[in-house]
């Protein structure tokens, strides 16, 4: 959550656009979850407030919206949904350090059949067992200038995406500390989702730039550099994501291997 009502209680050395605090609704209480910009965000400052984190405390988010005005199906709720909505829901979720990220992975890594006719056709070369956690990678790039440039490149191609500030030590953290309820079909404690990046900000340089209703896209500082640990990695994501596979029935955890060690962008997606 967000914490008193000002960002300026941070002193951020970085000018501010205007924008406002953004309340989660609880039932029938209000409380503070992040501080949003009334207009798009500059990718400049995004990178400003990112390098200044260490000292404000604020982790910078691109903030993307479940309908623009223009596309918004008639019953939608109106405005820039879930963060001006109040759907988000920080009271509800638990803390990411109470998860294991290994277990919880093994956990969602649904092979219940023995061959391809059983339902594990996506999970080849692995099969019915959780084939582990892929090792850490070296990094090829600086996790700050990564996530600067995929923010850049980001809103090059959504340029109406809004800035949003959280008061997290990490992007990872964040996505549970605003209440984020993006992967809410795939697990309702958005803690679990947290523990995973985490796990991924320290193994692979990865950084959480911008984040939609039921979309995240982390910056990669240091993909994985052995075939072996790419199938391992495209096993973590078939767990952590299974609707990016499912968009195309015919992926297989080999297929989706071969980018991954060249990849400095990936982005996730749940029904």
């Amino acid at each position: 959550m967000f914490g008193a009502g000002q960002a300026g209680q941070y002193s951020l050395s970085v000018p501010l656009p205007p924008g406002r605090c953004r309340v989660a609704k609880e039932g029938n209480a209000e409380s503070l979850a992040l501080w949003m910009s009334d207009e798009p965000a500059a990718p400049e400052l995004w990178a400003q407030l990112l390098a200044a984190h260490p000292a404000t405390g604020l982790w910078p988010l691109l903030l993307e919206p479940q309908y623009w005005e223009e596309d918004r199906p008639q019953r939608e709720p109106r405005g820039f949904h879930p963060w001006e909505t109040g759907e988000l829901s920080p009271d509800r979720m638990t803390s990411p350090g109470d998860h294991d990220p290994a277990t919880i992975l093994a956990d969602w890594w649904d092979c219940d059949g023995e061959d391809d006719s059983d339902g594990c056709y996506q999970h080849k070369p692995f099969g019915h067992d959780w084939p582990g956690l892929a090792g850490q990678s070296e990094q090829r790039a600086d996790p700050g200038q990564a996530a600067a440039e995929c923010a850049r490149q980001i809103l090059a191609n959504h340029p109406r995406l809004r800035l949003g500030l959280v008061a997290a030590d990490s992007g990872a953290n964040a996505l549970t500390l605003v209440g984020w309820e993006g992967p809410a079909n795939h697990t309702l404690d958005t803690a679990e989702i947290s523990a995973v990046v985490g796990s991924w900000e320290r193994r692979f340089g990865v950084r959480v730039v911008a984040v939609g209703f039921d979309t995240l896209y982390l910056s990669v500082a240091a993909p994985p550099t052995s075939d072996d640990d790419a199938r391992l990695l495209a096993a973590e994501h078939l767990a952590f994501c299974p609707d990016n596979f499912d968009s195309d029935v015919s992926i297989t955890v080999e297929d989706y291997a071969v980018a991954l060690t060249s990849t400095d962008t990936w982005t996730f997606w749940w029904d």
